[in-house]
């Protein structure tokens, strides 16, 4: 996890974000805060009476005017929202630019045995709450779902094991590895230069890579300067937290990608298969690598892999 990173707890009523929440603060040494407090806080009544004086739809844009505060202004924290929270469609996207969503998933079940006797929960008071919690769920579902980096079954476990479970996931790095025109052609062209083994062969170290570190890493690869450009940008929103690329023959003349990389602030490393030092002179010159953290060349496709080491260990030198 990113040092300044934030952490969003979401799930059904009852799932337990609050304790776990709570929990997560002490063990990560990070603050907490639950939006429905804050809310309660600042209108200077409950959820329910919120919801009796005012509405539900009163309620949900004061969880919107909520997000977008936090969105802007909040750095290395742990929240809990509501359980509709999620619902809105531009909630789901606040959510994911406040940090990484991590959705506390439980059956029907789970959630009524816990809240049966709870009667603060103004959806709940209605004749057959298990069957509404049901419905609720159903309709949910999908948005907790679309909006989560991380999902955790909680039914049947511990505090212990859900805290241990969330610790594991957020310790991941998810890194892109951008590869420029041509590398779709090695083993074919100039095997001298690049050696004979295939893309397919880079492709299944780089996963074997992924598998040893825990760690989540795409590939792209494209002949177009534009698709590349559109790549890079996408790892802003995307929680991209490392890039590596071989910009190929882009590495020598393309402003552009040197333009869009300049704008990520995440750690990156300019990658060649090939020495370029002892190449054409065009070869030795480089717009990209001014705005990577670290440039490696000539060390075949273990270079892909020395990469990722170096940005596993310098993540926070942005």
């Amino acid at each position: 996890m990113k040092q300044g990173q934030n952490l969003v707890l979401i799930g059904f009523m009852g799932s337990g974000k609050t304790s776990v929440g709570l929990k997560l603060s002490y063990r990560l040494r990070m603050p907490v805060e639950d939006t429905d407090k804050l809310i309660e806080r600042r209108e200077g009544q409950s959820i329910s009476k919120i919801f009796e004086n005012d509405g539900e739809e009163y309620f949900r844009q004061l969880e919107t005017e909520l997000l977008e505060e936090l969105s802007e202004k909040s750095h290395g924290r742990i929240f809990s929202v509501g359980g509709g929270t999620p619902v809105r469609p531009e909630n789901r996207e606040l959510l994911k630019r406040i940090g990484t969503v991590i959705y506390l998933r439980a059956q029907p079940e789970t959630v009524y045995d816990r809240l049966k006797n709870d009667t603060t929960r103004p959806l709940l008071q209605c004749e057959n709450p298990l069957e509404k919690i049901r419905e609720l769920l159903n309709q949910r579902s999908e948005a907790y779902e679309s909006c989560a980096d991380i999902i955790v079954d909680v039914d049947g476990l511990d505090m212990e094991d859900i805290l241990k479970k969330i610790v594991k996931e957020t310790e991941k790095m998810k890194l892109l590895v951008i590869n420029g025109p041509n590398i779709n052609f090695l083993g074919i062209r100039e095997k001298s230069v690049y050696g004979t083994q295939d893309y397919q062969y880079l492709l299944k170290l780089i996963q074997k890579k992924a598998d040893e570190t825990g760690n989540e890493i795409t590939v792209f690869q494209s002949n177009h300067e534009g698709a590349i450009i559109d790549r890079i940008q996408e790892a802003y929103f995307d929680g991209t937290q490392g890039i590596i690329i071989n910009p190929g023959a882009y590495t020598h003349y393309s402003y552009a990608i040197r333009d869009a990389l300049a704008s990520i602030t995440v750690p990156k490393v300019e990658i060649h298969i090939s020495d370029i030092t002892k190449r054409e002179e065009f070869r030795k010159i480089s717009v990209t690598a001014p705005v990577c953290d670290k440039q490696i060349y000539g060390q075949g496709l273990d270079g892909y892999l020395q990469a990722i080491d170096f940005i596993c260990n310098n993540s926070a030198i942005k």
